[in-house]
Order: C-alpha cells, then sequence, then structure tokens
C-alpha cells in the first residue's frame, strides 16, 4: 500500500472490456503495462484510515475510484472525482492477481452475504463497469415508464443498456443487432423488437416501426461515428440520445440537433454511484446481467479472451483469476 486510505483486493474475477479492444487494436494509444478495470475480489489488507471495507470482505471495485465526498461525487459524477481516476494506474490492473485500490473507503462497494453462487458472482463483476455503463446510457436519455426505447449496438454494453431500460421500465425496447445469439440474449433481457439493418435502411425500420415519429429514448453504446448517427436519426424531437460508447470519430451534427431540439448527454458511467441500487436487484435475482459474460479463461488465456471478443466469437470474456 501506497497510502492509509489505499486497501489491496485480491482478483477473483475480471473480465475484458469492449474499450479494451481499442488499445488491443491500435486505435488508441497504450504504454505497454498493466491493464483492466474490471474486476471483483477479495480484501487482503486495508490502509489505516479504512472504516468502509475490512479484510476478507467481497468487494465490487468500479473503473474509476473517488473519494465519495468531492462536489462531483456528491452531485452522482464520481468519474470526475477531484481526488480520483481510473484503472488501470501506477502499475495495477483488473486482469492480474491483485490490486491497489486508492481511496477505497469512496470506491470499494462490500457485498452482503456469502456463498454466492458463480452465476451470482458473475453478475456482480458487471456492476463494476458494463452493467452500470448500460444504465447510464438509459439513465441520461430519461428512460421512464412506457416509452418506446432503440439500443444502438449489440456488445455488452448494449445489451447491459436493453436489461437497463426494461428495468427502468420502457414499454418497448427496439434491439439493434445483426447476430442471432445476440439477438436471442437481448430478447431474455427485454427487447420486444429486433432490428438487423445499418444504416439508413435501419433508420427507415425505426421510423416505420414508430409511425415516423421516432423513438422516445435511444441509446447509444458503440461510439462510432455511425452509430452516434443513427441514434440521433431515430430519436424523436425533444429527446435525448444517451451515450456511453468511448467516442472514436464522432461529430455532432449541432445545425439538424438544434432545429430537432435533440439533445445527447452521457460519457463514462458513475458506476459506484450505481452499483448500491443495481446491487440490490442482483442478490435478489431480479436481473441477470452476467449473461453476457459468455467466454472463460484464466489469466494465462489472456491473448484468447481478446482474440474472441475482437473476432465477435465472444460477447464478453470472463477471466477467473482465483475465488472467494
Amino acid at each position: 500500500m501506497t497510502e492509509p486510505t489505499d486497501a489491496v483486493v485480491r482478483v477473483v474475477f475480471a473480465c475484458v472490456c469492449g474499450s479494451d479492444l481499442w488499445y488491443y487494436r491500435g486505435e488508441s494509444p497504450f504504454e505497454a503495462g498493466p491493464i483492466g478495470h474490471e474486476f471483483i475480489g477479495v480484501v487482503e489488507d486495508v490502509g489505516a484510515e479504512v472504516r468502509s471495507v475490512a479484510k476478507g470482505d467481497l468487494v465490487i471495485c468500479p473503473f474509476a475510484f473517488s473519494d465519495g465526498t468531492c462536489p462531483h461525487c456528491k452531485h452522482g459524477i464520481t468519474t470526475a472525482c477531484a481526488n480520483g481516476g481510473f484503472f488501470p494506474m501506477n502499475g495495477d490492473g483488473g486482469q492480474g492477481e491483485a490490486v491497489r485500490v486508492p481511496l477505497a473507503d469512496g470506491t470499494l462497494v462490500s457485498v452482503p452475504g456469502s456463498g454466492h453462487p458463480d452465476d451470482m458472482l458473475r453478475s456482480l463483476l458487471t456492476l463494476s463497469d458494463v452493467m452500470g455503463t448500460g444504465h447510464h446510457a438509459a439513465v441520461c436519455a430519461n428512460v421512464k415508464q412506457g416509452d418506446v426505447v432503440a439500443v444502438v449496438g449489440d456488445g455488452a454494453v448494449g445489451l447491459s443498456a436493453v436489461l437497463a431500460a426494461k428495468r427502468l421500465g420502457a414499454e418497448r425496447v427496439i434491439a439493434m443487432s445483426r447476430h442471432q445469439d445476440r439477438q436471442e440474449l437481448a430478447q431474455t433481457f427485454g427487447a420486444t423488437d429486433i432490428v438487423a439493418e445499418r444504416g439508413d435502411e435501419a433508420i427507415a425500420k425505426v421510423k416505420e416501426m414508430t409511425g415516423g415519429v421516432g423513438v422516445d429514448a435511444a441509446l447509444e453504446c458503440v461510439g462510432t461515428g455511425q452509430a452516434m448517427d443513427t441514434a440521433l436519426r431515430i430519436a424523436r424531437p425533444g429527446s435525448t440520445v444517451g451515450y456511453v460508447g468511448v467516442p472514436h470519430g464522432v461529430e455532432l451534427p449541432v445545425d439538424r440537433m438544434f432545429f430537432r431540439n435533440v439533445g445527447v448527454r452521457g460519457g463514462p458511467a458513475p458506476a459506484r454511484a450505481y452499483i448500491p441500487e443495481l446491487l440490490g436487484d442482483v442478490l435478489d435475482g431480479r436481473i441477470d446481467p452476467g449473461r453476457v459474460l459468455d467466454y472463460e479463461t484464466d489469466l494465462d488465456g489472456i491473448a484468447e479472451a481478446y482474440a474472441a471478443m475482437d473476432e465477435r466469437r465472444a460477447i464478453k470474456s470472463l477471466v477467473r483469476v482465483g475465488s472467494v
């Protein structure tokens, strides 16, 4: 440990994030070293000033560390913490055996109970990022009871956004996906409609399905220019696009947005702020987001975990590191 506010967490489960693939493909700069920011584990040691977690606790670690006390944290945007930062950092990454977690009191969330089955541990892992990120897209787009929602993107975040939209009361959820296995999981998560087309054809299909109106909320979960263009064009006037895909080559058509009164809101999900409410639903069995983890390996197989996702043979790769 470096600071008295640190904790050391032994990693039990980690996973590969879609945003990690930008580094894997060489599309974002990254210096060789530790990587990974989604993990759950067991606390091995705590600093002298840590009060909220103790040695032996099973904890969820969000992908950003935060103190929980600064103005931005109190406003709910823990990813903008004045004293925080993001994993990986300073030699520690989630795809490893152990991680030093700064600001442990504001960052880590202890999981109540013990003896949680494997499938629940998988769902708990998704709360570190992917489920919270899908939820953030839905929150930013103001999804509410009875809405018609479209989700652009069928990766793990997009599928989590389907589940989040359904959880928030959407009456109709349109999943935009060309892959049968992902379409099936989207329907399990609550999707009522599937649109397999892309580009202009997809936009025309959604407009036809909504009587020419467009959707009440569009969730952009990819980060490409085409995905954002699709989301903006299917969003009805006066609505908001919730975007959580890391932007690559995205340019906003502000003039068109202005005359249609369409807004955009999003960014890195403040997962720490969302974990408490989502954790209760996981523990009670109301949601099962761990189903997005459809490939499993260990640290020795990490290269194949990346390859499986890059080649779309896997939705999301689980890395089993240790045991509870």
